[in-house]
């Protein structure tokens, strides 16, 4: 019997499965697959037994027991077909041989070739865990693996030439390569700037703040006044990447096949902007193999939702939870899964059906029924947790040709950096694992960092019962008030800092 190891994934995670494969010569040629695979798998065995003829390795017939342990986990994917054909060439050729130091992972094509397979990388990752010090991996995906350090990486082409590489007894040397993004991000990244916005110094400030806390955002305007334009150039401004967020992002963007070939890490924050017609599993997760949604995929980056009241209600509310943890809990009958989900929303939406409500030009022909209905599409708990909320106005015919130029987004990343440069030493103490920025911190948090004077504190106790907020409104206001201080290097709050953080809140005004 051969004994080798490969590996699965489950939600964004890698799981280590063991490859058992026994052999019995008979007159007829039959393969048994156990172990819960899904179809995927169970046709394994009629691409190994094709490709091991092909590629001219050891062949004989008989009966052969391939076994996935562990037994009560669903194996999923074609991955498993490069472990199990080296297993049968194993019992064919009856040759013993110690593989427990390497982790194997390919799809075959039927003349042997090796295939790229998904989530690569959380694969390795799991192998390092469970000390495997080498894995054997489609040459396509072998940028995939170089972030990941004490793991040697051999690419394979073929199934002969894995079988070469397992049964050598002088190793070539390890794949490395600086696995770096390729320049098509890059390029898309640096298209856009903030200096291409007309006008709209409010909405800009406001961007500038939710980039400096990482806050969540609405923008609601009419048709044209720039608020795709604006939330597209907020990754433009956001800090890069630290080592073990990129490599969080690297491993759901494996997952989900979204790495590039030639990509080891992905370097920059995600933007996603899915459609309005979405649904729910789409923008969750889910599926009969759980794989991560557009929350997920945003995790470290932005989730842009562009006319955010046509989205389906129970979609929107289904956001509660990310928004509220960072974590999207997806239950299947396959199981319940845990899948990371830290992101920045960013919403935009016009103040009605029509998109001209309250417009200059009096094109609007709502009525106010009509635009409270639209309004009520979007829940109060909702709006509740969205930190800053900017009402656009129409661009100046003098505003789209003003030669005055606009401040550039590598002047405002500068202004964010810095913020984020005292928040990072700040939260460094005792008592903030885990924070990064103002806009993670809990209840329990914002007190001991918020502190106000007393004047500060005698207008945000007024507008508290004028204008009706949560408790949950509230500690958002003072996580605002706490990066509007961080851009000016206050140490407390004073008037201006919660009065800029109250002016965000014109949801607060909207009947829903």
């Amino acid at each position: 019997m051969t004994r080798l190891y490969s590996s699965t994934v489950l939600g964004v995670d890698g799981v280590e499965v063991e490859v058992e494969v026994d052999f019995r010569p008979m007159a007829e040629k039959r393969t048994f697959i156990v172990g819960l695979p899904d179809a995927a798998v169970k046709e394994s065995g009629q691409r190994v037994d094709t490709a091991i003829q092909n590629s001219g390795l050891p062949f004989q017939q008989g009966v052969f027991v391939v076994n996935l342990a562990p037994a009560d986990l669903r194996k999923q994917g074609p991955g498993f077909d490069l472990p199990i054909a080296l297993g049968m060439v194993a019992g064919a050729a009856e040759r013993d041989m110690d593989a427990s130091s390497w982790c194997i992972v390919g799809e075959l094509a039927l003349d042997g070739a090796v295939r790229p397979v998904q989530g690569i990388l959380p694969q390795i990752m799991e192998a390092r865990r469970m000390g495997r010090k080498r894995i054997m991996l489609p040459r396509a995906n072998a940028h995939e693996g170089t972030p990941v350090q004490g793991v040697e990486i051999y690419p394979v082409a073929s199934l002969k030439e894995a079988w070469a590489l397992l049964t050598s007894s002088v190793l070539p040397p390890p794949f490395t390569a600086s696995g770096r993004e390729d320049r098509e991000a890059e390029d898309k990244e640096t298209a856009v700037d903030f200096d291409e916005i007309k006008g709209q110094p409010y909405a800009r400030r406001a961007m500038e703040i939710a980039a400096a806390g990482g806050h969540n955002i609405l923008l609601c305007g009419s048709p044209g006044s720039g608020k795709s334009m604006l939330a597209q150039r907020l990754p433009t401004i956001l800090p890069p990447l630290n080592p073990e967020e990129a490599l969080e992002t690297s491993k759901i963007h494996s997952v989900c096949g979204l790495l590039k070939r030639g990509n080891g890490l992905v370097a920059r924050r995600p933007f996603r902007a899915p459609h309005h017609t979405i649904s729910d599993a789409g923008l969750m997760g889910g599926g009969a193999n759980i794989t991560p949604g557009e929350v997920s995929l945003a995790h470290n980056g932005v989730l842009f939702l562009d006319e955010l009241p046509e989205f389906h209600r129970d979609v929107l509310e289904a956001m509660r939870q990310p928004l509220e943890d960072g974590t999207v809990t997806v239950a299947r009958s396959g199981g319940t899964l845990h899948l990371p989900a830290r992101f920045q929303l960013v919403c935009a939406m016009n103040p009605c059906k029509c998109g001209w409500y309250g417009h200059p030009s009096g094109r609007c022909r709502c009525t106010e029924n009509e635009v409270q209905k639209y309004l009520s599409r979007l829940s109060g708990p909702l709006l509740d947790r969205i930190d800053l909320c900017v009402e656009m106005d129409p661009i100046a015919f003098d505003e789209l040709h003003a030669v005055v130029p606009s401040e550039s987004s590598a002047d405002l990343r500068k202004q964010v950096l810095a913020a984020r440069a005292i928040q990072a030493k700040r939260y460094a103490a005792p008592g903030f694992e885990g924070v990064l920025c103002n806009a993670q911190l809990t209840a329990g948090q914002v007190r001991r960092v918020c502190r106000m004077t007393p004047a500060a504190e005698r207008l945000l106790r007024a507008s508290y019962d004028a204008l009706g907020l949560s408790a949950r409104a509230h500690d958002r206001i003072l996580r605002v008030a706490r990066t509007v201080a961080d851009l000016a290097g206050k140490q407390l709050l004073d008037e201006d800092c919660v009065l800029e953080a109250l002016q965000y809140r014109a949801q607060e005004k909207v009947e829903v």
